[in-house]
């Protein structure tokens, strides 16, 4: 199809090729567990999208088992809504963990036992310095770290420390336990890394019990450790952290996953950071996590992406370690290329202009035939009523026209999709402001249903709606939030913010659809004929106040109409 995007060659999975090998060899007695571990304190996007696609279809592929779990170990930004949000999210890609959803929380018990292990091995301590100051005495890449003064003290006093951590003995920030490992260590991440600290925070799910609670990176591990996922796949920047990792688990003498790394996957005019989409909402750019012009899959979903266009454009993009950054073209296409088999085609007038024919007697209304959709022999037709008032797109008309023009322009003829060829005969304008106010046409009985016998050509076909049956609507056009390739390249004394696209979403109110969309519902999709592809609202819409976002236009960035 012209200018779609050129398909590629099967995509590359170097994880795949690795978990095939370790399959023939024996490891992990044949096993194959992977998971998908979600902080639940933002919405998911489409990044989470792609990285999620990868664990879970490892797992698929295998026979294995893929496990959701929450890492929900900061109380300060985790909520339920997230939760409960992000579940409805991977549910929403198709993915299904079975019986296996698991939170990181529900470990804090054996976590804590364990670090208790790492104390009476001498490998752990309690420190009482600042996080400024810890940070001071790291050292940087060419100079070693120096010691805490704590950093000796007694195995017995350190199990006491901790204790009186967990106890609730200290203040936020007056205590932290952190490994033993190498101060003078090239990865100053083993410098002596926190594995604990204080928050006096309510957690969502374990409510007051704690006081201490785990980093990341501590946590992390131990969780896969703990639930026994084989394949522990994650973004490239955890790389350095691997070995941190390794050291963790070969001290306990644990179960030990193989954490393999690869590139996020970027796309273009958008941002996907959750503190940048969250700043966003906070500064009320957007409506909300679920706004239909962001990248969160909630945000997808509202504005009428489906599951089947993200799987398919999914399926596309390769695993690799190199930076993964995609042209939101790609996107699109699978999103027009999945609506146009399914959506049900129907008119909707967005800047209506009345037209009259005043060749067809008041008060008549024929019903005119047209198919649902040409791509899905299906779908079968309906009717649609036909009166002597209709509304048409004001863009549709022209006072003055050259020959390339094929609309309605004074004695010019067109077509009414299912319905009759007319002629422009008169113009109606206000008197006051000289703006055109109707259209007075007449029509050609002969030809019902758009054709005529005569072999006569009218290289013109415009949309319409009955102006007495038909229902009013908001219409939201969506666009792309930001309006440049790139959004983080910033001219001198800009950020990222000054890209977003100010006409990312121009809102139009009194628009008039054909009378069968009085009861479509939330979620439904359909292409309004010339328009584009639109959604009925999941938030905003309600039965007699009908709001709708465009999915996406018939036209591909390119100009090319599908």
């Amino acid at each position: 199809m012209s200018g779609s995007p050129e398909r590629p060659a099967t995509p590359v999975n170097f994880i795949a090729e690795i978990v095939d090998k370790d399959l023939g060899q024996g490891r992990f007695d044949g096993k194959v567990v992977t998971r998908f571990p979600p902080e639940p304190n933002g919405f998911l996007h489409i990044g989470h999208a792609f990285a999620i696609n990868v664990s879970f279809g490892l797992a698929q592929k295998h026979g294995g088992q893929f496990h959701l779990r929450f890492d929900d170990t900061n109380p300060t930004k985790e909520d339920v809504r997230y939760v409960e949000s992000q579940q409805r999210d991977i549910r929403w890609l198709g993915v299904d963990w079975g019986d296996n959803l698991f939170y990181a929380s529900d470990y804090f018990g054996q976590m804590v036992e364990y670090a208790f292990q790492l104390i009476r091995a001498g490998k752990a301590y309690v420190c009482h310095l600042d996080a400024e100051e810890i940070r001071a005495r790291r050292g940087n890449y060419t100079t070693p770290g120096t010691p805490s003064p704590y950093r000796d003290r007694p195995i017995d006093e350190n199990v006491v420390e901790f204790q009186k951590m967990i106890d609730g003995g200290y203040a936020e920030g007056k205590a932290v336990l952190r490994a033993k490992i190498d101060l003078a260590h090239t990865n100053t991440l083993m410098r002596d890394p926190i594995m604990y600290r204080i928050h006096h925070a309510h957690h969502y799910r374990q409510g007051d019990k704690w006081c201490v609670y785990p980093m990341y990176d501590w946590a992390h591990c131990l969780e896969d450790s703990i639930e026994g996922v084989t394949y522990s796949l994650c973004s490239i920047e955890f790389v350095n952290n691997r070995p941190l990792y390794d050291w963790y688990l070969s001290q306990l003498g644990v179960h030990h996953p193989q954490q393999i790394e690869f590139a996020k996957m970027g796309i273009s005019h958008t941002v996907m950071g959750k503190r940048k989409l969250l700043e966003l909402v906070e500064e009320g750019r957007v409506s909300g996590w679920d706004d239909a012009r962001m990248p969160t899959l909630a945000g997808l979903r509202r504005r009428g992406v489906t599951s089947a266009a993200m799987a398919s454009f999914l399926s596309e993009i390769g695993v690799t370690k190199s930076p993964t950054f995609v042209d939101i073209t790609l996107l699109e296409h699978h999103v027009r290329q999945d609506l146009n088999r399914h959506a049900r085609r129907v008119m909707g007038v967005l800047d209506p202009l009345k037209l009259v024919v005043t060749t067809i007697p008041e008060g008549t209304v024929e019903w005119c035939s047209v198919e649902n959709n040409p791509e899905d022999p299906e779908s079968g037709r309906r009717d649609v009523a036909f009166t002597r008032e209709i509304y048409v797109e004001r863009e549709d008309v022209r006072e003055e026209a050259n020959r390339k023009w094929r609309r309605l322009a004074p004695g010019r003829e067109v077509r009414l999709k299912g319905a009759y060829y007319v002629t422009l005969d008169e113009i109606v304008k206000d008197p006051d402001t000289g703006e055109i106010v109707e259209l007075r046409c007449s029509h050609d009985p002969a030809s019902k249903g758009g054709w005529t016998d005569d072999g006569r050509k009218v290289k013109g076909t415009l949309h319409w709606v009955s102006a007495t049956h038909c229902v009013d609507a908001e219409v939201r056009l969506v666009d792309r939030l930001f309006n440049v390739w790139n959004p983080y390249e910033v001219e001198e004394g800009q950020t990222w913010k000054d890209n977003v696209n100010p006409d990312s979403m121009p809102v139009l109110t009194g628009c008039k659809l054909e009378a069968s969309l009085g009861e479509a519902e939330a979620g439904m999709s359909f292409q309004f004929l010339r328009m584009g592809y639109f959604c009925v609202d999941s938030v905003d819409s309600a039965p007699g106040a009908l709001v709708f976002n465009r999915t996406i236009a018939l036209r591909d960035s390119s100009g090319v109409r599908k």
